[in-house]
């Protein structure tokens, strides 16, 4: 029975979840020294693991294998994933500490909020603006990884403009998320 409940859990998006949790490790050993090449190979590994993000999703929703397991670990993943790699540049000197520090901090209020709106019976769905929050910090995060001049494209500069569109829409959607649970629970209270 227990071998069952585990096989109907490690289903294929599931397991690409798993993936992109299991990418972090190898982000960091790639980022810890990287020159023109392995910053390059870091870049392409995690461009491809974050292509992996919109397929979980497709295929749940298409096969219509959408669990609970999936509901947790996708955008763990996703938090775990692009957490690392932010976090890896800042020794680098790609992304400034505070930018990092108040973007995982946004990450860390809305997880504590969303939990907090679960244990009061309100459920706070994932938001369009949040999408746009995870797509712009994984397009960011690439050319930033990259960092060197290639092709007469000044990675790093590319980059830190995508950084700070990434910043204000990880900002606003974090106030979205607030302001809706707010007005929320406002109406529950009335």
């Amino acid at each position: 029975m227990r071998s069952n409940a585990l096989s109907s859990h490690l289903n294929l998006p599931n397991i690409l979840s798993i993936i992109r949790v299991c990418t972090a490790p190898v982000l960091v050993v790639l980022l810890l020294s990287p020159g023109r090449n392995l910053s390059v190979i870091s870049a392409v590994i995690f461009a491809l693991v974050c292509i992996t993000d919109w397929l979980d999703g497709y295929l749940a929703r298409k096969r219509g294998i959408i669990t609970s397991l999936g509901k947790f670990l996708d955008p763990l993943a996703d938090k775990i994933l692009i957490t690392t790699a932010f976090i890896m540049l800042i020794p680098l000197g790609r992304v400034p500490a505070w930018i990092v520090a108040l973007m995982i901090g946004r990450e860390i209020a809305v997880t504590g909020l969303r939990a907090i709106a679960s244990d009061m019976g309100v459920v706070i769905e994932a938001s369009r603006m949040g999408k746009y929050k995870t797509i712009s910090q994984i397009i960011c995060l690439v050319p930033l990884i990259v960092h060197f001049n290639f092709y007469g494209i000044d990675f790093h500069a590319v980059g830190t403009v995508l950084l700070l569109i990434a910043f204000v829409l990880t900002m606003w959607s974090g106030i979205d998320y607030f302001v809706k649970f707010f007005k929320t629970y406002s109406l529950q209270g009335d």
